[in-house]
């Protein structure tokens, strides 16, 4: 950057042989414009910054509009896969929580979590980890569990 600022000293004596064929052409240029010449290029620099704003506030009116359009086009309703809502039959330990009618998996999850957190079986330090009842040893075959493990325990007592 220190070089850059040697170079313009190194060209002011060629403004000052410029504004004298301007002088010349226009033969009635007061020296005091001479000074603010050596400012006008600066004054280009803010324009072009000004300008480079204007651009992005144009860009940003354009993106909108086709967020918008792009949100008007999927207006259809989301169906669920039918392999979600298909009723599974479950083990008779999984049954003891949850019911004896078959259920979705994704029902069979929701109703367990009912069950635990009416119970208060989730830890109270860690609320990632449950703490089995008699109930959920069966089903689990731990004392406590992961609620990351807990969707792969429950796979083994649901028959397809």
């Amino acid at each position: 950057m220190a070089t850059a600022k040697k170079a313009p000293a190194k060209k002011a004596p060629a403004p000052k042989a410029a504004p004298a064929k301007k002088v010349a052409a226009k033969k009635a240029v007061p020296a005091k414009k001479v000074a603010p010449a050596k400012k006008a290029a600066p004054a280009k620099k803010v324009a072009a910054k000004k300008a480079a704003p204007a651009k992005k506030v144009a860009a940003k009116k354009v993106a909108p509009a086709k967020k918008v359009a792009a949100k008007k086009a999927p207006a259809k309703k989301r169906t669920p896969n039918a392999a979600f809502m298909k009723p599974l039959t479950l083990s008779p330990a999984l049954a003891a929580v949850v019911g004896d009618k078959p259920l979705p998996r994704t029902e069979i999850v929701s109703k367990l979590w009912v069950y635990i957190k009416a119970k208060g079986l989730q830890d109270k330090v860690n609320k990632r980890m449950i703490n089995a009842d008699d109930k959920l040893k069966a089903v689990f075959g731990k004392a406590q569990v992961s609620m990351f493990e807990m969707a792969g325990l429950i796979g083994k007592h649901i028959v397809k």
